[in-house]
């Protein structure tokens, strides 16, 4: 009875995990009226390089007493070009005006504005631009959204009238340029937005002046400021390639000396430019439009140094960084996967001579020193990503030659880590190595995870805060390594008890897993957990031995599908502003705009799957896998029934893996970075398997420690619990597989290089005595 009811009490116990990690959220003090005006002032290309006390003055004593943070300039196209960024300031979503995508350099703005009478103005191409963002872009983007939340709006500027433009392309007051006193016009409504000119190219000396200029203009409109107000100056846009951050400055009544953030980036000192319209209306006390904004309302917390010089240099710093790793990032997955197919063509042939066999005949077995070569570098090319995480501990950015400085920092780690491995306890046995990679594997990225993701953030196998894409919490590279060791340091520790208890050992490291992943206080990827449920319920289901029947695939999907529910029913319990991803959707689908969703999801997919170089590792992984690995010849198998638990893990990786990276619009890129780390060690733990596929001893209890019944030790060979022992076979080999049961699991007959699994189970043959079989099966020669 207690069997039958195991699948159903994991199950409620996988749930519990899951959503008690999903449904908590962090207080993030969400924004409140603190302003009867609102001026959003927009320099476009101004970024922190270009502020200083000498050439900005105004701009630098309004950040030394007011929040500052590195503003994301995301739209609908790359690079933000000035239109571009104030058509998304103005519609609070991702926007683009129509035609305005180029390859390099952004063009001129070719935006016409008529100017039929004194007050206001009309944009005689916005209701095409409206459609444009809503029929053919997949954002949904309504440009005029920022003005049509207010009764009077104020635009100085042709940059402000794109901006401030509503759905129809009227302008309610409008000036080409600032008035020589702006205070009449800049109180005539409750938002103004003043386009205060351009910083673009790349000469300082031009840079310096354009800044200047627009520091003039930000003195004149902040001497004409009306009382209470909050002001917001940011760098609206790029103006070249490649994408920056920009500045963002807030100041006014109770955004004082502060970090700029919101709940769309939640991570202190970032928002993007879509949070600046939900921003002036919450500043302001108004309701939000019914179609809600992508931004999210900024606001201002502590924590920033006193020393305005040391402030700055963050942001700053952290331009420098998200730069570099663009450059750096693309080479780096290019060359681990060229480095992980290269080796997997190495492998092949050491795994068809793997195989020792018992007569004279027979390939000439593989030396031993070229197989502890090919070990050490299966080992490194599986730490290899875990490695590129941790050095972005060290500066490498700052230097002239980033990407040297960081192949550098990477091989030494890269290094260290293999030593550490080779040389930790256990390295011997068949699963030593696995369980040591996935070991460090899952403490890098889990510490990162712990201590807030800083090493993730801006970094080569993180998430870039130049993409817009996420800002904290797990990326889609360390998900996948963190499903891939997690799952493997699950399926190693079940290895190592008996098996009733092994489901209860999946479940408790899965289930801290899925904590870590789906946490808003740490991995805050609710899909990801969702994904990862999944996999541990798989894992849970068949550790304890047999294949995954339809029952147990029922339970594990039922345990994902009860994840997502219950957080799925806390989370449209939650305001609107306040819920997560899965709640969003699911509003989205109630108000018929879930399509967007979807849609979006499925062009990521599309984008990434052609585009990423982890989609090459994802193939190729399953290449070596099926064509080699899988056959008879490639030791997985055999591996598989040895080793039930970790069939397991690798079972409940593929299938978390491929949840997460669909369901999350990355395609195979979480399949491919768990894929860089379980294959490299799929394929070393076949290498050992196979080593000792033919040798014969007699069964005993398998213990460590006990005697067989001839009076000598159990010819136990390869025990999961980390010791090789030498049996009759032969002194110093292993000579067998079994786990702590006193058993293979699963009987395992090796006749002509084929290894076979009898079944399990109820259905598995009682076990003949000791005493009643030979001390060996080999035959001799002739």
């Amino acid at each position: 009875m207690l069997r039958r009811l195991t699948p159903v009490l994991l199950t409620l116990l996988v749930v519990a995990l899951g959503v008690t990690a999903l449904a908590a959220r962090p207080d993030t003090g969400g924004a409140k009226r603190s302003a009867d005006f609102v001026v959003l002032a927009g320099v476009a290309g101004l970024r922190w390089e270009d502020v200083d006390p000498q050439t900005t003055p105004t701009l630098w004593r309004m950040a030394e007493q007011g929040s500052i943070g590195s503003l994301s300039v995301r739209s609908a196209h790359r690079p933000t070009c000035p239109v571009d960024g104030w058509l998304t300031l103005g519609a609070g979503n991702f926007a683009a005006w129509q035609g305005s995508g180029r390859v390099g350099d952004c063009p001129a703005a070719g935006v016409t504005v008529e100017q039929p009478d004194g007050i206001g103005a009309n944009l005689p191409d916005q209701e095409s631009v409206v459609a444009y963002n809503q029929d053919k872009l997949a954002w949904g983007a309504t440009p005029g959204a920022l003005s049509e939340s207010v009764r009077c709006s104020v635009a100085v500027g042709p940059g402000a009238a794109v901006a401030a433009a509503r759905p129809f392309g009227r302008v309610d007051r409008y000036a080409p340029v600032l008035p020589a006193d702006p205070a009449g016009l800049l109180g005539s409504c409750v938002l103004s937005i003043v386009d205060l000119g351009t910083v673009d190219g790349t000469d300082p000396t031009v840079r310096a002046a354009q800044a200047r200029q627009a520091d003039a203009q930000l003195a004149r409109v902040l001497a004409a400021r009306p009382p209470r107000s909050l002001v917001l100056v940011a760098g609206v846009s790029d103006t070249d390639e490649p994408s920056r951050l920009h500045v963002a400055v807030a100041d006014g009544p109770g955004w004082e000396r502060g970090w700029l953030t919101s709940p769309s980036t939640a991570r202190e000192g970032y928002l993007q430019l879509a949070d600046l319209a939900p921003t002036a209306l919450a500043a302001l006390g108004r309701p939000m439009p019914e179609q809600l904004f992508l931004g999210r309302p900024a606001v201002s917390v502590g924590g920033r140094p006193a020393d305005l010089w040391a402030a700055i240099d963050q942001p700053a710093d952290a331009d420098r960084e998200a730069g570099a790793q663009r450059r750096v990032a693309g080479w780096f997955f290019t060359l681990l996967a060229a480095a992980q197919v290269a080796l997997a063509i190495a492998v092949l042939p050491l795994l068809r001579r793997a195989r020792r066999h018992a007569g004279p005949h027979g390939p000439e077995p593989v030396s031993r020193r070229v197989v502890a070569v090919v070990e050490l570098l299966l080992i490194a090319a599986a730490l290899a990503v875990p490695a590129a995480l941790l050095a972005d501990a060290a500066p490498w950015w700052r230097g002239s030659h980033a990407g040297w400085w960081f192949g550098v920092v990477t091989a030494l780690l890269i290094v260290g880590g293999t030593a550490a491995v080779r040389f930790s306890p256990g390295h011997g046995s068949t699963l030593g190595p696995l369980g040591a990679v996935a070991g460090l594997a899952t403490l890098v990225v889990g510490v990162d995870v712990v201590t807030g993701s800083r090493l993730q953030l801006n970094g080569v196998v993180g998430y870039s805060a130049l993409e817009g894409g996420r800002y904290a919490g797990l990326g889609t590279v360390g998900l996948g390594v963190f499903i891939a060791g997690s799952l493997l340091c699950g399926g190693w520790l079940a290895q190592r008890v008996r098996r009733p208890w092994r489901p209860m050992v999946m479940v408790a490291v899965g289930g801290a897993a899925v904590v870590i992943v789906g946490s808003p206080y740490l991995g805050a990827d609710s899909i990801g957990a969702i994904a990862l449920t999944a996999g541990v319920s798989v894992a849970a289901a068949i550790c304890s031995g047999g294949w995954l029947t339809i029952s147990r695939l029922a339970w594990a999907t039922m345990a994902g599908l009860a994840v997502t529910i219950g957080f799925a029913v806390v989370d449209l319990r939650r305001p609107e502003a306040e819920r997560g991803s899965v709640g969003r959707f699911l509003a989205a689908l109630g108000d018929g705009t879930g399509g967007l969703t979807v849609h979006r999801a499925s062009s990521a997919n599309v984008e990434t799957l052609v585009n990423s170089p982890l989609t090459v590792l994802a193939l190729a992984g399953a290449a070596l896998v099926w064509l080699a690995l899988y056959q008879p010849w490639g030791g997985l198998m055999r591996l598989f029934g040895i080793y039930p638990a970790i069939r397991a893990a690798m079972a409940g990786t593929a299938v978390a893996a491929g949840l997460g990276g669909l369901l999350g619009g990355s395609a195979l890129d979480v399949a491919g970075a768990a894929a860089a780390l379980v294959v490299p060690m799929a394929a070393l733990a076949a290498l050992r398997v196979l080593d000792h596929s033919t040798d014969r001893t007699q069964p005993g209890s398998g213990r460590p420690g006990e005697e067989g019944p001839a009076g000598g030790p159990t010819g136990g060979g390869d025990h999961p619990d980390g010791g090789r022992s030498a049996g009759p076979a032969g002194p110093g080999r292993p000579d067998a597989d079994t786990d702590p049961d006193g058993a293979p699991d699963g009987p395992v007959e090796a006749e002509e290089g084929t290894a076979r699994r009898a079944p399990t189970g109820a259905d598995r043959p009682a076990t003949v005595p000791a005493q009643a079989r030979p001390a060996s099966t080999e035959v001799p020669a002739g």
